[in-house]
């Protein structure tokens, strides 16, 4: 690549990471990004071909964003996450800590078949109201929903899509997943969890009102089409299972979900297309498109080639040591510069690998999942979905600064990432 091409591609790749991140006027995440891509293609660092060519290898992921989005969406319009946090309060009878407790679980539920993004973005705002009305200090469930919708999305490779985004380039069966990341899973929801519940304990210590509460069947508005719903999650659960057992694409499962419900909906006259359009966060699929292409200028300088031998010469020799390196690497560049943008870097990073030990390769792998994961717990920019949670608490009139948020994250995320860190090397040494 010629030197000033070469020098273009780096001050493109910085200045569309600081849009992504400060989004400073018209420039929100999908503009700044897709600006960053046609500028990569402009100067030549990407050819346009190439550029179609990574977009079209892509198509699982994009279809997995749709069908997930879709699935979410009609959930919440039939009243799922309304009525399953009503049983949440019930279940509860009367003590705070007990909700706060239920709380969590409900997020690894959501987390875990609808994704990160579903926990923070659809249960936050019914969590909150629910707190409201029963006078409970909503700060602790708002933190709670925020921190378990990262924390649980290392369960399987669904419950986030940056972990499709990995798995894209580096396939793996569901049994080798699990293997690899089940167990710092549970580790890291266990100590969430447990710190929460200390850190909290004065706001949790009291008691709720819940009968005043109304009762789980209020929230449905229509039960045929409700029972339909409950029907087709279970059926996508059980199905992202067997598809992920199987190597199968991920995105089918979700499209089919999506259209399933979207058929329902129809037949009840229970979704409104133009509703159910805005629900989607359409800017999603230009803002991976854009990132991709930048991604794949910065690999044509060979910048990537570079970062993925950083990585392993600070991953060493041993799968203990290399899975440190990933999730520290990985989880501090999160906080730098967000987490899809920093999956998409070191995936390419790790595609530059060549020389790494089977053993060492697969703990960086499952690493830098791990680091992209839970990493974005530290600051309120490392994912999107934070940034977004913030934005619904503003408009709630709840007020949450950084360094509060940073005050809980730097405590936490570490102790998760060190635990998982270290199960994983422990994993990838075992083959």
């Amino acid at each position: 690549m010629p030197t000033l091409t070469l020098i273009l591609t780096i001050l493109i790749f910085a200045a569309t990471l600081a849009l992504i991140l400060l989004r400073p006027g018209p420039f929100d995440e999908a503009r700044a990004a897709l600006l960053g891509g046609i500028l990569m293609i402009a100067i030549g660092a990407v050819p346009l071909g190439q550029a179609a060519s990574v977009l079209a290898g892509s198509w699982n992921v994009f279809l997995f964003f749709l069908g997930l989005m879709t699935i979410s969406a009609i959930a919440e319009a039939a009243g799922f996450f309304d009525w399953i946090a009503a049983h949440a309060v019930r279940a509860s009878r009367g003590s705070t800590r007990r909700l706060f407790l239920n709380v969590f679980a409900i997020g690894v539920l959501i987390s875990t078949f609808l994704s990160n993004d579903a926990t923070a973005l659809v249960l936050t705002p019914i969590v909150f109201t629910l707190v409201t009305k029963l006078g409970v200090e909503p700060l602790p469930f708002m933190f709670a929903c925020t921190f378990i919708a990262d924390t649980a999305s290392l369960t399987l490779p669904v419950s986030n899509p940056v972990n499709i985004l990995m798995l894209d380039v580096f396939p793996q069966t569901l049994g080798a997943y699990l293997r690899h990341l089940f167990v710092p899973s549970v580790l890291a929801i266990a100590i969430n969890v447990g710190f929460f519940v200390w850190l909290f304990r004065r706001e949790i210590g009291g008691r709720v009102a819940h009968e005043a509460m109304p009762a789980p069947e209020e929230a449905i508005a229509h039960r045929a089409f409700f029972r339909y719903v409950l029907a087709v999650l279970a059926l996508v659960a059980v199905a992202y299972v067997a598809a992920s057992a199987r190597g199968w694409p991920l995105s089918f499962v979700a499209l089919a979900g999506g259209a399933a419900l979207l058929a329902g909906g129809l037949a009840w006259g229970r979704i409104d297309l133009r509703r159910l359009g805005r629900e989607i966060s359409w800017s999603l699929f230009p803002f991976v498109a854009g990132v991709l292409v930048v991604v794949q200028g910065v690999e044509n300088a060979g910048l990537t080639a570079r970062l993925g031998h950083l990585f392993l010469s600070l991953a060493g020799q041993h799968p203990l040591q290399a899975a440190l390196a990933g999730a520290f690497g990985s989880a501090l560049t999160c906080n730098l510069v967000n987490n899809v943008p920093t999956m998409m870097l070191l995936r390419s990073a790790l595609r530059s690998l060549s020389t790494a030990a089977p053993a060492v390769e697969r703990a960086l792998v499952y690493s830098t999942i791990l680091g992209c994961d839970l990493g974005p717990n530290v600051t309120t920019i490392g994912s999107l979905a934070t940034i977004l949670w913030l934005l619904i608490l503003q408009r709630k009139g709840l007020k949450v600064r950084p360094l509060d948020y940073f005050k809980i994250g730097i405590v936490v995320t570490p102790l998760m990432l060190l635990a998982g860190a270290i199960a994983i090397g422990v994993a990838a040494s075992l083959g």
